[in-house]
């Protein structure tokens, strides 16, 4: 089964990685409007999203702009600790300082550790019972399993990620909406 993940996995990343900027651009702002439409109605004073890695959509606008927007809102990017270990959300801004991680994404060098209520989530391979395939490591299940209270997650990724199936294992957490840039796909009951 994990030779199958894997394969998923890796035909995802593969396929998205080869889009070219020309086919990407119309699907990103598609993606980044129905996030924006997804936030406005969830409305949550803290959120957390992800830089983007290996062609993943980037929402840095759409978060710049939901900042801009109210008072009070709060976004943060994650941070690994350790391997095996869930991460930890730290506070993000346009001006904060960034570092590279082991993987060369960048993290905030400082500022306060926050509680998400809501998570935008990279898919590389998705099913429609939202379950989605990350990089492998397991890190957002563990830190999903240690976050109390649960948050609301949005899995947010391209069409061109879409499985049959996942096969999800027994620690795997579903996504409560997918977000793609064929709209919002409301995935089970939701918190």
């Amino acid at each position: 089964m994990e030779i199958e993940r894997k394969r998923l996995r890796d035909a995802a990343i593969r396929t998205r990685e080869a889009l070219s900027a020309t086919a990407r651009a119309p699907l990103e702002a598609a993606l980044q409007g129905h996030v924006t439409t997804l936030l406005a109605q969830l409305a949550p004073a803290t959120l957390a999203f992800c830089w983007p890695y290996r062609g993943e959509p980037d929402l840095r606008p759409v978060v710049q702009r939901w900042l801009a927007a109210g008072r009070g809102h709060d976004a943060c990017l994650p941070v690994v600790v350790a391997p095996g270990q869930p991460m930890v959300f730290r506070q993000w801004t346009p001006a904060s300082q960034m570092v590279p991680d082991r993987h060369g994404i960048p993290t905030p060098t400082d500022g306060p550790l926050l509680t998400p209520e809501l998570l935008l989530i990279p898919l590389n391979a998705f099913d429609a019972a939202g379950y989605r395939l990350g990089y492998g490591g397991g890190y957002f299940d563990r830190t999903l399993a240690a976050l109390s209270p649960a948050p609301r997650t949005i899995g947010v990724g391209f069409e061109l990620g879409r499985v049959a199936t996942t096969h999800p294992q027994p620690h795997d957490h579903p996504m409560h909406w997918l977000v793609t840039e064929a709209g919002i796909h409301p995935v089970g009951p939701r918190p």
